[in-house]
């Protein structure tokens, strides 16, 4: 009885300990849950922003019935296609392409916060250092796409798309060009296979 109380003590006395750890640190409680981009980001690095806005994570399409139809006689055709020749692996293969690609369209976009510091751009929770970072171009269309292409030094994902939203492009450019250089990029095929089938 009197082990366990101080087995007890010694827990609620680690756990206090911890807890002031997070207050102190602005980290999360057990049980809590940080906004994206987390406020502990935000607090790090506010002192230094040199623009902050919040987008949307990508851009929302509408899709009318027509398309749904097409897309899925396509599909269709492609999974008959695989019965057909006897080749189930390709056939659900199709089946969760489908049926992913379907909650994939249905899901709502989070809006993320973004911001330029000294250091490097941050997009939600993800912190890209201007040091990993070739060059920039930024995409402006007036009725259409406003995104800045950063080309990373990285191997598996070349360009990072960072949307705009309402932000100034011109502002953007003026502070990017102080870290990076621009260079003109023109939109890669799967950029423009996605605004045709708004995907």
């Amino acid at each position: 009885m009197y082990i366990e109380n101080l087995e007890d003590k010694k827990e609620r006395e680690r756990q206090r300990e911890r807890e002031n750890f997070y207050r102190q640190n602005n980290l999360p409680q057990d049980g809590e849950t940080l906004e994206v981009p987390d406020d502990f980001l935000i607090s790090a690095h506010s002192g230094d922003t040199l623009a902050h806005w919040r987008a949307p994570e990508f851009e929302a399409f509408e899709r009318d019935r027509k398309w749904y139809l097409v897309v899925t006689l396509a599909l269709a055709a492609i999974v008959g296609y695989a019965v057909f020749t006897n080749s189930p692996v390709m056939a659900i293969t199709f089946i969760l392409i489908g049926v992913l690609g379907y909650i994939q369209i249905h899901k709502d976009p989070r809006v993320l916060d973004f911001m330029i510091t000294p250091d490097g751009i941050m997009a939600g929770r993800e912190m890209y250092d201007f040091k990993n970072l070739e060059s920039f171009w930024i995409f402006y269309e007036p009725e259409g796409v406003k995104a800045i292409s950063l080309n990373t030094r990285g191997q598996l994902i070349p360009y990072i798309h960072i949307p705009l939203g309402a932000e100034d492009p011109v502002r953007i450019r003026e502070i990017l060009l102080d870290f990076l250089p621009e260079e003109e990029k023109e939109p890669g095929l799967i950029e423009t296979a996605d605004r045709l089938l708004r995907l």
